[in-house]
C-alpha cells in the first residue's frame, strides 16, 4: 500500500514502536504497517489515505445499525453527564443496566428472564463455564464440570472461552485447553463431509454429541457450547438435519445447553437470536457485539428461569468484572435496541436484505475459483478451491489472504479464514450496496484467479 498522507506513515511508526495488536504477525505487521481506518459512515469506513471501503464484516460481526448513529452518541454522552460509572457490587445497581436486562429479557427466548452482563462475549463465555459448575454444585452433583464444545468453534480469547472453543492455533499458545473441557467434530460438511450427503453428515456430526457424553459420563457433564452459526470457524452453516438431532441428543441426558449467541445474536439470522431462527431451547445464551452494535464494549449471559431459582438460593456467586453493567454501555445498548425496533431493522433482514443477500451471493458459485456458496440472513462464506468437483485446495498458497487483500485495496472488507471467504455485512445495508457488494467480490476473485494463473 502506497501512503500519500504523511500522517498515514507516523500513525504506522507508532504502530510498531508502541503498540501489541490482538491476532497479528508482529514482525509482519512492523514491516508492513497497518491500514489506518480513521473515519466511518453507514456502512463504509474511510482509511487515512482517503480510500472508501465497504465493511463487509461489520467491524467484527458488531456494527449492526451502521456507523455514525448519532442515537447512540447522545446517549453515551447523557450518561457520562449523569453517571458516568458506578459498579453492580455490594448490593447497588443503576437504572441503565437494570432497564437493558428487562429490554434483553423482553426480546430472548420464553422462560429467560435474567442477565449477567460482562465486558464481552469471552468475558460472557468465562462466566458460562463457572455459572454452569456452580449450578451443579448447588443441585448437589459437583462432579459434572466437564463442559464439551466444538472443533473450530470460537468462544473467545481469555483462558476458559478459548478453551471452550475449538481453535487448535489458539490451543497451542499458553498450554489450552484448560482441563474439564473437551471437543467433538465441527457440522462443516462442505470441508470435512466426505463423500457423505448433508443430510447424512449432519446427523453423523451431531451423534458425536452423545458419543461423548456416554464416553465422558453424564455425571460428569455439566453443558455442551456451541454456536447456532460457528461464525470466526468460517460461516458454518450445519445441515438441516444437525440441530434437530441434537436437540433430541439434548433431550436424553441432564446436562445443560449454552448458545453462544454473540455473532448470531439481536437480528444476524433475522431473527432476534440464532437459537429462535433453529428452535433451539438454550439453558444460556451468551451476548455481545450486536446488543450495542459495537460503539461500547458490553456483552452478557442470559439465563433461563429454572437456572437462576437454583443459583437464588445458593448465597453468593464470587464472580463478577469492574465493569458487569457499566452505565454507558447499558444506555448505549438500550438506544440500540430501540433504534433495532423502531426501524423495523429485523423484519426488513428477514423479509427483504437478506434474501437478496443470499440470491446475489449465490450468482458468485459460478466462479472458477468458486467450490461452494453458502449463507443464512446476512451471513455468508464463499469457498475457495483449485478443483470444484473434488473440492480440492490449493495447498500452501494462502489464497484467502490473496483475496483480501485484493479486496482491502479495492475498497472491500471480506474475511478470510482459511481459504473460506466470509461476510457479515451491518443489517442496515441497502440493495445497492449489496450489489456493490457483491460486484466488488467477483473482481477481488478475479483478480485472485490472475494472480494464481500468473
Amino acid at each position: 500500500m502506497s501512503n500519500n498522507n504523511p500522517q498515514t506513515l507516523q500513525w504506522q511508526t507508532l504502530s510498531g514502536d508502541h503498540h501489541l495488536a490482538p491476532f497479528s504477525d508482529y514482525k509482519q505487521l512492523k514491516e508492513q504497517g497497518p491500514r489506518i481506518i480513521t473515519k466511518a459512515k453507514g456502512v463504509y469506513l474511510w482509511d487515512s489515505e482517503g480510500q472508501q471501503i465497504l465493511d463487509g464484516m461489520a467491524g467484527l460481526w458488531c456494527v449492526a445499525v451502521g456507523y455514525g448513529r448519532e442515537e447512540l452518541v447522545q446517549a453515551a454522552a447523557r450518561q457520562m453527564r449523569e453517571l458516568p460509572y458506578y459498579n453492580l457490587f455490594f448490593q447497588t445497581a443503576h437504572p441503565p443496566a437494570l432497564e437493558l436486562a428487562k429490554a434483553v429479557a423482553d426480546v430472548a427466548p420464553a422462560g429467560m428472564s435474567h442477565v449477567f452482563f460482562t465486558g464481552s462475549g469471552s468475558e460472557g463465555n468465562d462466566t458460562v463455564l463457572r455459572l454452569v459448575r456452580h449450578y451443579w454444585a448447588l443441585k448437589g452433583k459437583p462432579g459434572k464440570k466437564t463442559i464439551i464444545g466444538r472443533v473450530n468453534g470460537y468462544h473467545g480469547s481469555t483462558v476458559a472461552a478459548a478453551s471452550m472453543g475449538g481453535m487448535a492455533f489458539m490451543h497451542e499458545q499458553g498450554g489450552l485447553p484448560i482441563p474439564g473441557i473437551v471437543h467433538i467434530a465441527q457440522p462443516y460438511w462442505f470441508g470435512e463431509g466426505g463423500d457423505m450427503a448433508p443430510d447424512e453428515f449432519g446427523v453423523w456430526a451431531a451423534d458425536q454429541l452423545e458419543k461423548k457424553i456416554l464416553e465422558v459420563g453424564e455425571d460428569n457433564v455439566a453443558a455442551f457450547i456451541a454456536e447456532p452459526i460457528q461464525g470466526a470457524g468460517g460461516v458454518i452453516i450445519p445441515p438441516a438435519t444437525y440441530w434437530p438431532r441434537i436437540k433430541q441428543i439434548l433431550d436424553r441426558y441432564d446436562i445443560l445447553f449454552v448458545a453462544d449467541e454473540v455473532i448470531c445474536g439481536f437480528g444476524r439470522t433475522g431473527e432476534w437470536f440464532g437459537s429462535d431462527y433453529y428452535g433451539l431451547v438454550p439453558d444460556l445464551m451468551t451476548i455481545a457485539k450486536g446488543l450495542t452494535s459495537g460503539y461500547i464494549p458490553m456483552g452478557g449471559v442470559i439465563v433461563r428461569d429454572e437456572i437462576v431459582n437454583v443459583i437464588n438460593e445458593g448465597g453468593d456467586f464470587n464472580h463478577g468484572f469492574t465493569y458487569s453493567g457499566h452505565p454507558v454501555a447499558a444506555a448505549v445498548g438500550l438506544a440500540n435496541l430501540r433504534i433495532l425496533q423502531e426501524e423495523k431493522i429485523l423484519e426488513r433482514v428477514r423479509s427483504e436484505t437478506a434474501p437478496y443477500l443470499q440470491k446475489r451471493l449465490r450468482e458468485l458459485a459460478d466462479h472458477p475459483l468458486v467450490g461452494e456458496v453458502r449463507g443464512l440472513g446476512m451471513l455468508g462464506a464463499i469457498e475457495l478451491v483449485k478443483n470444484k468437483a473434488t473440492r480440492e485446495r490449493y495447498v500452501g498458497q494462502g489464497v484467502g489472504m490473496v483475496c483480501r487483500q485484493f479486496c482491502f485495496d479495492n475498497g472491500l472488507i471480506m474475511r478470510a479464514v482459511g481459504d473460506t471467504m466470509i461476510i457479515a455485512p451491518p443489517l442496515v445495508i441497502s440493495a445497492s450496496e449489496i450489489d456493490e457488494l457483491v460486484s466488488k467480490a467477483r473482481k477481488c476473485l478475479d483478480l485472485t484467479l490472475n494472480a494464481l494463473n500468473g
